[in-house]
């Protein structure tokens, strides 16, 4: 397969670009040793080991590792690509293991490269007292869920409403992040060149007063999705890992982000084989 299936951008880097890196570990000892060669080698290779701007972060350690590096460096998108090094089972988005960190350093310090990037959800909070917005990318997904008890809210999309959820909670996932919990809930695995949300629904009750659908939907880019309160105006959110419990939510609107998550690939890995070799093996 050619890598220019894999995503909506593919382009040539020169040798030589990359001047600075961070790595960011799973905090056990065999990632931090891995951790400490990886930042030995590139230093030998006259690059820079720099926390606040770096052109390129090594994640070491597994898929929650990467959800770690890009909310440290989401504010740093457009100029820092991400790599990921696995420390046990395989990883997502993991393009090494272990035992090729040689290889990885010499094909940072050496050799031309690709940037792919993928498709993230913007997420934003808006409140009924007058609170300023909140505004959040995952790159994975984010659930909505009730404070106390089932989650009660409406969906509505473009502004329209199409249902009355009560359950559990909502899921909504990137391309990428539909290998992830939402696969969890029966959803559907989504190719990354797609730009598109995924809403799942998280133990859906129906009755008389809540019909939902019953199905996951797939949202193209210019569709807007939203969820407000029926009665609690009290939403644990939870983007990715990080969960925050909002107050006098109004509505929580869902959106493919106009930001783009760039991955560097040395070597190609399409993404029906990230798959297979997740899950089938």
């Amino acid at each position: 397969m050619d890598e220019k299936e894999e995503t909506t951008l593919a382009v040539g880097i020169p040798a030589g670009r990359l001047k600075s890196f961070a790595v960011e570990t799973r905090d056990d000892s065999f990632s931090n040793e891995l951790r400490k060669r990886i930042c030995d080698y590139l230093t030998d290779f006259q690059l820079r080991y720099d926390e606040k701007e770096p052109d390129i972060v090594i994640s070491v350690g597994g898929d929650g590792t990467m959800l770690q590096a890009f909310h440290r460096y989401v504010h740093r998108l457009n100029d820092t690509s991400f790599v990921g090094v696995h420390t046990g089972h395989l990883g997502f988005y993991a393009d090494w293991t272990a035992a090729e960190v040689e290889k990885l350093v010499i094909s940072i310090a050496r050799n031309s490269f690709k940037i792919v990037e993928y498709p993230l959800l913007q997420v934003a909070v808006s409140y009924t007292d007058g609170n300023k917005e909140a505004s959040y990318l995952a790159l994975n997904e984010c659930t909505v869920r009730s404070a106390e008890g089932l989650l009660a809210a409406e969906v509505l999309i473009r502004e329209e409403k199409f249902e009355t959820f009560r359950g559990d909670g909502l899921c909504f996932s990137t391309p990428t992040g539909s290998t992830a919990y939402n696969k969890g809930l029966a959803g559907a695995i989504i190719h990354p060149s797609l730009a598109s949300i995924q809403l799942a629904e998280i133990a859906s009750i129906n009755n008389r007063v809540y019909r939902t659908l019953g199905s996951p939907v797939i949202l193209p880019k210019h569709h807007h999705c939203q969820v407000r309160p029926v009665t609690d105006e009290r939403f644990n959110v939870t983007i990715d890992h990080l969960s925050t419990l909002h107050h006098h939510v109004r509505q929580i609107e869902f959106v493919v982000a106009r930001e783009k998550i760039r991955f560097a690939r040395f070597r190609p890995f399409p993404f029906w084989r990230r798959v297979r070799d997740s899950f089938i093996g």
